[in-house]
């Protein structure tokens, strides 16, 4: 099987195993992650974390601050593979009660994967996920 192939694959995989996180149960989303100390989790409730231990519990607490999320689907921007490295960049769309918030809110999300092989299978080593779907002023980067 080629790397794109495998590659997508994973991103078949990523697919169902983010609906599973949604629900409650990151373990399939875990799955999909290297456990190697250089990997990293960028997502908008912590900072980044490096290291399997940090990004396995980010991923557990992220999971835990959704509730009745919706997995509406996701689009690839770019994707891009080698037999030794991958990146995939898209826009993630759900609706979801986060936090304590009782209301079912639109997320939209983009995502940039860096992916590659480990053991004989392709793991996630990078995942940054921010709330920036669209045009913001220059004003907004000045932290306050």
């Amino acid at each position: 099987m080629s790397a794109v192939e495998e590659v997508e694959g994973l991103l078949r995989r990523y697919k169902l195993a983010t609906a599973e996180f949604v629900r409650g149960d990151p373990e399939p989303y875990k799955a999909l992650f290297s456990h190697e100390e250089d990997v990293t989790l960028a997502n908008p409730f912590f900072p980044v974390v490096r290291g399997w231990e940090e990004v396995s519990v980010a991923l557990e607490r992220t999971a835990s601050r959704l509730r009745d999320v919706k997995f509406l689907g996701s689009e690839i921007v770019s994707k891009y593979v080698t037999a030794e490295l991958a990146y995939v960049v898209q826009l993630a769309h759900e609706r979801a009660k986060v936090g304590g918030s009782e209301v079912l809110s639109p997320i939209d999300l983009r995502n940039t994967m860096v992916l590659r092989p480990e053991g004989g299978a392709w793991k996630i080593v990078h995942l940054h996920g921010d709330p920036i779907t669209t045009p913001r002023p220059a004003e907004s980067v000045i932290r306050q």
